[in-house]
C-alpha cells in the first residue's frame, strides 16, 4: 500500500479518535494502538500533521502520537524499534519546513524534534543544527519564529544531558553556535527598541517574541555583562509605555527572563558569577530599595531581584576558620562586604520593614472577604521563590542573620521610635504591624536585646485589647508575635494572662483573630496546671471554630490545635470531648475527597483515644471502620491515611480493655501490610504484639498460620534489625502461650535453629535466636525434643552430637547476650538440660 492510501486510512481513524461518541472513539484508539509498532506508521503521521489543509484537531492528535512514539520506539534497543531507514526519512521530513501556522502544533513539533535530537544529535543527525541556523536567518517572520522556537527546545534538551561524553558534545556544539545566537539576540533586541520608539506596537511585539526565544539559555560571562545595560533599557521602556500598552506584558516577561538568566548562572556556577556580584547587587538594590525603581518594577521583578540578593548573601560565606576557606570564597565575601555598608544595610532593612512588610490593599480586601484564605500560611516550601510576601520575609531573615550586629540596633530603634509616637497618627497604625513582624521573625537573635516579658506586660497586653478598627492588623500581629517569642523568652507565670486574652480573641467575630492565636498552646514549656482553669472555655471555643470554618486547610489547622490541647491535658479532657466525639463522624464523611483533612482527623483521634483510655471503647462504632479503611491497602485512600491509621490502630489496642470481635476482624488487613515491607513495618509488629498480649489464644487460633507464613517470607529478605523485630514477636507468642506457640510457629523455628548451629555472625540476631530456642527448651521440652529430632535428620547427625554442637555454640556466644533477662533465660535453659538423658 502506498503512502497516500495509508494516509487516508490513518486519517480516517484519527478523525474517529476526535469523536465525542465513545462507540466511535474506543475502536479507533484500539486501532491506533495496534498500528504503533507497524513500519511506516510514523511516516504517515508526519505526512498528516504537516498537511496544513487538514482539521487542526486531527493534526494535533497525529503530532501527539508521533511524540509518544519517539519515547517508546526510537531507541535502537527498544522493542519494535523503528528501522534506521524510516528514522532517516522522518528526520529529513521534520526539518524540511518551519512553516507551521498553528502555535500549539508548532510547539509540539519543536518539542518532538528536540526529543529526537537528544537521541541522535549530532552523530546520526549532523544536519539539524546547520539547518536551524540557516532557517533563523530567513526574512519570513513565520519561518524565522518557528526555527527560533525549535532552536530553543533543541538546545534546552541537549543541555540537560549529564553524561561526560554528552556534555563534551554539547560544549563543542555550543561553542560553535554561541556567537551567532548572541548576534541574533542583539539584532532582535535592537529591532524591538527601534519599533517601540516608532510606536509600531504590532511589529514590536513580534520582534520582542523573537528576542525572548533568542535569549533563553544564554550564560556566557561577556553576554551577562551586557544584561545590565539591556535591563536598564527595558526597565526604562516599562516606565514610558505604561501598564495599558499591548507590549507591556511581553516586556515584563523579557525582564523576568533577564533576571532568571542571572539567577540560574549564580545557582549553577557560583564562582564564575563572582565578577557579576557587584553589578548584580547594584542593580537589584537600586531598583527595589531606592527611588530608581519607582514606577518601573513590578511584583515578579521584585521577587527575582530579592532572590538574587538573598542567594548572593547566602552563597559566599567563609568558614569559621578562615584558613579553611578557598581564595574564591574570600574574594567573593570581600566584594559582598564592600557593598553592604552600614548605610546600604540600614536602608534595605528600613525599606523591607516599612515598605514591603505592609499589608497591601489586596490583602486587606481579602481579610474582609475571605478571612480563612487570608490566614493560610504561604511561607512554607519554595514559596519564597515565587511569592512576594514570603520572599520579602526570607530575604529579611537571611540578611539580618548575616549582618545581625549591624541591623539589631536599627530594628530596636524602629521599635523605640514607635513607642514614643502618638497613637492617633496614621503612620503609627501602618508601621507598627510591620515592625512587630520583623521582631517576631528574628526572635531568637534578639533574645539578649529585648526584654519581652516587660514589653508584653507594659504594652503588648494592652494592645491586644484595643477595639479600634484601625488596630486590627496590629492586634493580629501582636498575638502572632507572642507566639514567636513564647518558646524563646516568656515567663511561665505570665501564661494565664495570655490564656485569658486567647479566650477573648476566640470569641471575636473576626475569624482572622481566632485563627492567629494558637501558637501559645503548642509551647514547649506548657504547664497543664496553668491551663486547666481555661480548658473548658478554650476547648468549647475551639470546637465552635472548627464548625464555623469551611476551608479544608483551616479545619486541619484547628484540628491540630485541638489535638495539641488533648495531648497536653490527657485524661483531664474527658468531661469536655462529647461534642467533638459526636462531630468527628460527620466531618469524616464530609471530607471524603480531602485525604489530608482525614489525616488530621486521624491524628485527633489518636490523642482522643489516649486521653479517653479504656473509655475509648465507646468510640468503636466510628473508630474501627476508620481504622479498617485507613489500613486496607486495596483502598486508594490508604496511600495518604496508612501511617496515621496504623498509629490510631495501635493506640486503640493499647487503650482497649478487651479484644472485641470487631477489633479482632480488622487484623485481616495485616497480611497485606506485612507484604508491603514499608517503613511502617515496626508499627505493624507493635500492633501484632498488642493483639498477642490482649488475647493470645483467640487471636492465634485465627491468625497464627497466616502470620507465620508472612514472617517466613519476611525473614528471607530483611535487614538484621527487621529479623530481630520479627523474632521478638515470635518470642512474645512463646511467652504468653508456651504450649501452642511453638506448634503454631513450627515452620519458622528450623531456620532459627540453623542460625544457632551455623554461628550467626550478628550478635543481636544471635542473641534473639538463643532467646527463642531458650523459651522453647525451657517451657515446652517435648516440642524441643521433636525439633531436635527434625534438625538431626536434616543435618544427618546423631541427637547427642547435634545437641552438643548447639550447647557448645550457645556457651561460646553467651557474651553476645547483653540484656540481663535474656542472659538469665539462657542460663536457665542450659541448666534444664543437666538432668536430661541427653546431657
Amino acid at each position: 500500500m502506498d503512502l497516500n492510501s495509508a494516509s487516508n486510512i490513518v486519517l480516517q481513524v484519527l478523525t474517529q479518535s476526535t469523536s465525542q461518541d465513545t462507540a466511535v472513539l474506543k475502536p479507533a484508539e484500539e486501532q491506533l494502538k495496534q498500528w504503533e509498532t507497524q513500519p511506516g506508521f510514523y511516516s504517515v503521521l508526519l505526512n498528516i500533521f504537516t498537511n496544513h489543509t487538514l482539521d487542526i484537531n486531527v493534526r494535533w492528535l497525529a503530532v501527539l502520537y508521533f511524540k509518544n512514539g519517539i519515547e517508546r520506539y526510537w531507541r535502537r534497543v527498544a522493542p519494535h524499534a523503528l528501522s534506521e531507514e524510516e528514522k532517516t526519512t522522518l528526520r529529513a521530513g521534520l526539518i524540511a519546513s518551519f512553516n507551521e501556522p498553528v502555535n500549539q502544533i508548532a510547539t509540539q513539533i519543536s518539542v518532538l524534534i528536540a526529543k529526537v535530537a537528544r537521541l541522535d544529535c549530532p552523530r546520526q543527525w549532523p544536519e539539524l543544527i546547520p539547518t536551524l541556523l540557516e532557517s533563523v536567518k530567513v526574512q519570513d517572520d513565520l519561518l524565522q519564529h518557528r526555527a527560533l522556537l525549535t532552536f530553543y527546545h533543541v538546545t534546552k534538551t541537549l543541555a540537560s544531558k549529564r553524561l561526560a561524553a554528552d556534555r563534551k558534545l554539547f560544549y563543542d556544539l555550543a561553542s560553535g553556535i554561541y556567537n551567532f545566537a548572541c548576534s541574533l539576540w542583539n539584532h532582535h533586541t535592537d529591532t524591538f527598541l527601534q519599533l517601540i520608539c516608532a510606536r509600531d506596537e504590532a511589529a514590536a511585539i513580534n520582534s520582542l517574541e523573537k528576542t525572548l526565544l533568542s535569549l533563553k539559555g544564554k550564560n556566557k560571562i561577556w553576554f551577562l555583562y551586557g544584561i545590565f545595560q539591556w535591563l536598564g533599557m527595558m526597565s526604562w521602556h516599562c516606565r514610558t509605555i505604561g501598564t495599558d500598552n499591548v507590549c507591556r506584558d511581553r516586556l515584563e516577561k523579557t525582564i523576568i527572563l533577564f533576571t532568571k538568566v542571572l539567577l540560574d548562572f549564580l545557582d549553577q556556577h557560583p564562582f564564575s558569577f563572582m565578577t557579576l556580584i557587584q553589578r548584580s547587587l547594584e542593580f537589584a538594590v537600586s531598583y527595589i530599595f531606592t527611588e530608581t525603581g519607582e514606577g518601573i518594577v513590578f511584583e515578579r521583578c521584585v521577587v527575582q531581584c530579592m532572590n538574587l540578593i538573598k542567594m548572593i548573601v547566602k552563597n559566599y560565606k567563609p568558614s569559621k576558620n578562615i584558613e579553611d576557606s578557598t581564595p574564591e570564597t574570600l574574594e567573593a565575601h570581600k566584594i559582598k562586604a564592600s557593598f553592604f555598608t552600614y548605610p546600604t544595610l540600614t536602608e534595605i532593612c528600613r525599606r523591607l520593614v516599612t515598605q514591603y512588610f505592609l499589608l497591601t490593599e489586596e490583602e486587606l480586601a481579602m481579610w474582609e472577604e475571605d478571612p480563612e484564605g487570608f490566614t493560610v500560611d504561604e511561607t512554607g516550601g519554595d514559596s519564597w521563590k515565587y511569592s512576594l510576601r514570603p520572599c520579602t520575609e526570607v530575604l529579611f531573615i537571611d540578611i539580618f542573620h548575616e549582618y545581625n550586629q549591624t541591623l539589631t540596633p536599627v530594628l530596636l530603634e524602629m521599635v523605640h521610635n514607635l513607642q514614643g509616637n502618638v497613637r492617633g497618627e496614621q503612620d503609627f497604625y501602618l508601621i507598627l504591624s510591620p515592625v512587630y513582624n520583623a521582631v517576631g521573625l528574628k526572635a531568637y537573635e534578639l533574645f539578649d536585646s529585648v526584654d519581652f516579658d516587660q514589653w508584653f506586660k507594659n504594652q503588648l497586653l494592652a494592645e491586644l485589647q484595643v477595639t479600634d478598627n484601625r488596630y486590627k492588623p496590629i492586634r493580629r500581629r501582636v498575638i502572632w508575635l507572642v507566639g514567636q517569642w513564647i518558646s524563646v523568652k516568656f515567663k511561665c507565670d505570665m501564661r494565664p494572662m495570655l490564656y485569658e486574652v486567647i479566650c477573648n480573641l476566640l470569641q471575636d467575630q473576626d475569624l482572622v483573630f481566632s485563627l492567629n492565636c494558637f501558637s501559645p498552646v503548642d509551647d514547649f514549656e506548657f504547664r497543664t496546671d496553668q491551663f486547666l482553669p481555661y480548658l473548658e472555655s478554650m476547648f468549647t471555643l475551639l470546637f465552635q471554630l472548627l464548625q464555623e470554618v469551611t476551608e479544608c486547610d483551616t479545619k486541619m489547622h484547628v484540628l491540630h490545635v485541638l489535638s495539641c490541647v488533648i495531648e497536653r491535658v490527657n485524661v483531664q479532657i474527658r468531661p469536655y470531648v462529647g461534642c467533638l466525639v459526636q462531630y468527628l463522624p460527620l466531618l469524616w464523611k464530609q471530607s471524603e475527597e480531602h485525604n489530608m483533612l482525614r489525616c488530621a482527623i486521624l491524628t485527633t483521634l489518636i490523642h482522643l483515644v489516649q486521653g479517653l483510655g479504656a473509655d475509648s471503647k465507646n468510640l468503636y462504632p466510628f473508630l474501627l471502620p476508620v481504622i479498617q479503611l485507613s489500613t486496607d491497602v486495596s483502598q486508594p485512600p490508604h496511600v495518604y491515611l496508612l501511617e496515621d491509621g496504623l498509629e490510631l490502630w495501635l493506640a486503640t489496642l493499647e487503650n482497649s480493655p478487651c479484644l472485641t470481635t470487631e477489633l479482632l476482624r480488622i487484623f485481616q488487613n495485616m497480611s497485606a501490610l506485612l507484604e508491603l515491607r514499608s517503613e511502617n513495618l515496626r508499627t505493624c509488629f507493635k500492633i501484632t504484639n498488642a493483639y498477642i498480649f490482649l488475647s493470645s489464644s483467640e487471636f492465634l487460633q485465627i491468625y497464627a498460620a497466616d502470620l507465620c507464613k508472612s514472617f517466613c517470607e519476611i525473614l528471607k529478605d530483611i535487614t538484621t534489625e527487621g529479623q530481630v523485630q520479627v523474632l521478638k514477636v515470635v518470642e512474645n507468642v512463646l511467652k504468653v502461650n508456651p504450649v501452642l506457640g511453638p506448634q503454631m510457629f513450627q515452620p519458622l523455628l528450623p531456620s532459627v535453629f540453623r542460625g544457632i548451629i551455623d554461628g550467626e555472625r550478628y550478635p543481636v540476631v544471635m542473641s534473639t535466636y538463643l532467646g527463642v530456642i531458650g523459651r522453647v527448651l525451657l517451657q515446652n521440652t517435648s516440642f524441643f525434643s521433636l525439633l531436635l529430632s527434625q534438625m538431626a535428620c536434616e543435618f544427618g547427625q546423631e541427637l547427642d552430637q547435634l545437641l552438643g554442637n548447639m550447647i557448645e555454640m550457645w556457651v561460646d556466644r553467651m557474651d553476645n547476650i547483653t540484656q540481663p533477662e535474656r542472659r538469665k533465660l539462657s542460663a536457665l535453659a542450659l541448666l534444664s538440660l543437666l538432668p536430661s538423658e541427653n546431657r
